[in-house]
């Protein structure tokens, strides 16, 4: 019982965790989105044969003559690979702009997708290189429109898009964040100044209590010191998890935010 309840509080926290190979088999395969519209896949990692599943939404009306922009989401802690599929409005709005979406898992479900460190760091890095590998697969299989390609995430998922968006600056055209809960110390500093020049979509709500939202507004602060091309929205009452999981609006919001951007360098 009590182990049960140490794995319970764990899912529910910002702290990272060390998750051993068993329970990566066990517990990060598992899917929870049920909607005919999403692919569930899987592929072989490279270096240790295992299997790391991902999800995709492919438009209906995607012809491979004609690239199709493409949106790579990352999903909050402990969640699913497949979560971010259910966030309502998602797939109606991809569907009716045409973009493709993939969902990485990040190889565990607390992986941090490299933006911080984890117990294990192999964990840490194999989480960065998941997301990497995922959007590699996507971009060989389909007809990608190559200025079109972005990024975004929720919570530990916006700490992600922060994390891989510095360190492959040159390869999305617009970045989103919703509740993003990079490290305190994160290095706020460089993490902005290698992604200047990518517009980006920054959503909070006021009441957030598991991201502070002076924490936001302090990384939307130095945008706006760098003359970064940026939008910040504000939801007074907004919690961590409901503002962008079930509501079409603020979802549909990052989408218009991406019909506008086109990479410009």
């Amino acid at each position: 019982m009590k182990a049960l309840l140490q794995l319970a509080l764990i899912a529910i926290t910002l702290c990272p965790s060390a998750l051993s190979f068993a329970d990566r088999q066990t517990s990060d395969d598992e899917r929870h989105i049920d909607d005919p519209r999403v692919q569930h896949r899987s592929y072989e990692f490279p270096g240790t044969g295992e299997s790391i599943p991902y999800a995709l939404f492919v438009p209906s009306n995607y012809d491979s003559s004609q690239p199709a922009p493409l949106i790579v989401s990352l999903h909050g802690l402990g969640r699913s690979h497949d979560w971010l599929m259910g966030y309502h409005g998602l797939l109606d709005q991809a569907e009716a702009n045409g973009y493709i979406v993939v969902t990485p898992l990040g190889y565990i479900r607390r992986g941090w997708y490299g933006s911080r460190k984890t117990d294990d760091m192999q964990d840490a890095e194999r989480s960065e290189q998941d997301v990497m590998n995922v959007l590699q697969l996507i971009r060989d299989e389909f007809s990608v429109d190559s200025d079109r390609i972005y990024l975004w995430g929720h919570s530990m998922g916006g700490a992600g898009t922060y994390h891989i968006a510095a360190k492959y600056p040159d390869l999305f055209a617009g970045l989103g964040v919703a509740a993003p809960a990079p490290e305190a110390n994160a290095p706020m500093n460089n993490i902005l100044n290698n992604i200047k020049h990518l517009p980006i979509f920054v959503l909070q709500g006021d009441e957030d209590t598991a991201v502070p939202v002076e924490r936001t507004r302090a990384w939307v602060a130095k945008m706006q010191e760098l003359g970064m091309q940026h939008v910040y929205v504000e939801i007074p009452g907004g919690d961590h998890s409901l503002l962008i999981s079930q509501d079409a609006v603020n979802m549909q919001k990052f989408v218009d935010f991406f019909n506008i951007v086109r990479k410009q360098y």
